[in-house]
C-alpha cells in the first residue's frame, strides 16, 4: 500500500511546472502554494507583506532624498536625506536578496517534486531549515552590525565627497547638490589645493617609509644584540628596551613635546646650548620639526619591533648558523642567508601592519605640533600627514567635501599597499619554503 501510494504521489507531481512556480512567486508565497509548501508560503507571503508596510514610505523617502537632496530650504536636511537614502538602499538590498530566495526555492521545489520527491512532513521541513541555515542565524547578528557601523558610515563618507558640502553650504540653511568628481578635480588643478595635496602626500609618504623602516631597523639590531650569547643578563635589557612601549603613546608624545620646545626644551636648554652652542627651532622649523618626529616614532615603535623579533631569533635552530661557519660564511652573510629570511617568513604581514599604521598616524602629528609649523601659501602645516590634513580641513576648516575625498584616496592606498605586499607574503610562504 505504501509504495502504491508513493506512486500515485509521483505520478500526481509528474507534469507539475517549475517555469510556473518561478512565475507564481513573483507574488511571495504563492509558488510555494503552488508546490503544495502552505507553512512555507504563509512565511514568505507574511514576511513581504510585513516589509512592504512597514518599509514602503521610508524607502520612498529615502530613494527621493539620496537622489534630490532636497528641494525646500529649511524643511529638507540634506545630510538625514544621504542617510536614510542609504539605509534605503541597504533595506532595499536585504529585500533582493530575500526575494532572490523566495523565486530560487519555488523553482527548486518543484522541480524535485517533478522529479518524483514527495513532499517533506512540516517535522521534517523544520529539522531540514534549521540545518541549513542555523549558521547564517549566528553570522547574521554579527553581519548586521558590520553593515551598520562599519559600511553605512563608510558609504556616508563617500557620499560626502561628491557633494559640495563645506562651511559656507551648510544644511539645514543649505540644500547640498551632488558635483561629481568636481572635488577630486580641484585637488588636481587648483593650485592651492594642488600644491597642498602634493606637499602632504610626497611628505606622508617619506614620513611613513623613514620612520617605519628605522624603527624597524633598530629593533631588529637590537634583537640580535641582545640574542647573541656573549650578553649577559637579557632579561633585565628586554625589559629596559620594552619600556618604552609600556607608557602610553600620548603621555610619551606630549613629554617630548615638551623636551623639544625652542624656549623652555630640555634638549635645547640641557644638551645643545651646553655642549654645542647652538639651539635649534625643533618647533618652528620644517625640516627640524620632521627630525624630531621621525625620532620620535622610532622611539615609540621600536619596543614592539624588538619584543617581536627576540622571539622568532629564539626560534632559529643554532646548528644552522654552526653549518655556515663551517662553510666559512662571515656575520653578513649569516645575517643575510639566515636571520633576516627567516625573520620576514615570519613576520611579514605585521611589518606591514607597521607601514600602514604609520602612514595614518595621527597621534605623533596631532599631539606633537598639530601638524605645524605653518607654510605660506597652503592650508596644510608642514609636518600634517594626509590624515592629519583631513581632521583639519574636518574641524577646523569645515571643509568636508575635500576632506572625504582625501579620506576616499588615503583608503584606496592603504587597500592597493595591502593587497598587493599581502600577495607577496603569501608567495614568500608557498609550500613552507624561504626564498
Amino acid at each position: 500500500m505504501v509504495v502504491k501510494q508513493e506512486e500515485k504521489e509521483t505520478h500526481k507531481f509528474s507534469s507539475h511546472n517549475p517555469k510556473l512556480a518561478l512565475v507564481l512567486s513573483i507574488i511571495p508565497g504563492l509558488g510555494q502554494f503552488y508546490n503544495r509548501r502552505f507553512m512555507k508560503g504563509s512565511i514568505f507571503l507574511v514576511l513581504a507583506a510585513s516589509f512592504l508596510i512597514a518599509f514602503v514610505d521610508f524607502l520612498n523617502i529615502g530613494l527621493w532624498g539620496i537622489f534630490t537632496l532636497g528641494t525646500q530650504v529649511g524643511r529638507d536636511h540634506s545630510l538625514e536625506l544621504i542617510i536614510q537614502g542609504l539605509v534605503s538602499i541597504i533595506l532595499l538590498l536585504f529585500g533582493l536578496v530575500f526575494y532572490y530566495i523566495n523565486l530560487r526555492d519555488a523553482y527548486k521545489d518543484a522541480a524535485k517534486l517533478r522529479e518524483g520527491f514527495s513532499i517533506p512532513s512540516l517535522r521534517e521541513s523544520f529539522h531540514n531549515t534549521y540545518d541549513k541555515t542555523f549558521p547564517y542565524f549566528l553570522v547574521g547578528p554579527g553581519l548586521f552590525l558590520v553593515i551598520f557601523s562599519i559600511i553605512l558610515p563608510l558609504g556616508f563618507m563617500l557620499s560626502l565627497a561628491f557633494v559640495n558640502y563645506h562651511l559656507r553650504n551648510s544644511p539645514p540653511a543649505n540644500l547640498l547638490d551632488w558635483v561629481g568628481f568636481d572635488n577630486f578635480v580641484s585637488l588636481a588643478t587648483t593650485p592651492m589645493w594642488q600644491n597642498t595635496f602634493i606637499s602632504v602626500f610626497s611628505w606622508t609618504v617619506v614620513w611613513t617609509l623613514v620612520a617605519t623602516t628605522l624603527q624597524i631597523a633598530l629593533g631588529l639590531f637590537l634583537a640580535i644584540l641582545v640574542n647573541d650569547k656573549r650578553i649577559k643578563y637579557k632579561k633585565a635589557i628586554r625589559t629596559m628596551l620594552i619600556l618604552p612601549w609600556a607608557v602610553p603613546g600620548f603621555v610619551s608624545i606630549l613629554i617630548f613635546a615638551a623636551m623639544f620646545n625652542d624656549g623652555f626644551g630640555a634638549i635645547n636648554r640641557q644638551i645643545m646650548e651646553p655642549l654645542f652652542s647652538m639651539s635649534i627651532p625643533w618647533l618652528t622649523d620644517v625640516f627640524w620639526t620632521r627630525v624630531a618626529i621621525i625620532s620620535i616614532q622610532v622611539w615609540l615603535g621600536f619596543p614592539f619591533v624588538f619584543a617581536l623579533f627576540t622571539g622568532v631569533l629564539q626560534s632559529i635552530s643554532d646548528d644552522w648558523y654552526e653549518a655556515a661557519t663551517v662553510d666559512g660564511a662571515n656575520r653578513w652573510q649569516k645575517f643575510k642567508a639566515i636571520t633576516f629570511p627567516h625573520v620576514m617568513f615570519a613576520t611579514a604581514p605585521l611589518m606591514i601592519m607597521q607601514y600602514t599604521h604609520n602612514f595614518n598616524n595621527f597621534n605623533i602629528i596631532y599631539l606633537f605640533n598639530e601638524g605645524g609649523p605653518a607654510i605660506r601659501g597652503q592650508n596644510a602645516g608642514g609636518t600634517d600627514i594626509l590624515i592629519s590634513w583631513v581632521y583639519s580641513l574636518t574641524f577646523q576648516q569645515q571643509n568636508y567635501s575635500i576632506a572625504a575625498a582625501i579620506s576616499m584616496i588615503i583608503g584606496l592606498i592603504i587597500a592597493i599597499f595591502a593587497f598587493f605586499q599581502f600577495r607577496r607574503t603569501r608567495t614568500f610562504k608557498e609550500e613552507g619554503k624561504i626564498y
